[in-house]
């Protein structure tokens, strides 16, 4: 029994430390990102860099002729 309360609190006191750590991480990353330059590094392929995809307005909708079928009202006569 001693050993199963040794072991729990052991456990619950290194996932806290594990938890103040990284908490530390994170506040010095926010720390130092206003004053951080990168250096250009590309190991992943950036792929917010590229443009959106420009999608059509109402004006330019509006500007295309419209295209009938008739040729599949003549041929049921």
């Amino acid at each position: 029994m001693d050993q199963a309360a040794v072991w729990l609190a052991g456990s619950i006191l290194a996932v806290l430390g594990f938890l103040v750590v990284l908490g530390g991480i994170l506040i010095a990353n926010n720390l130092v990102a206003k004053y951080w330059k990168s250096w250009g590094w590309k190991l992943m392929p950036s792929y917010w860099d590229q443009p959106s995809p420009q999608f059509m307005s109402v004006d330019e909708e509006n500007k295309i002729a419209p295209i009938l079928n008739e040729d599949k009202k003549d041929k049921t006569k």
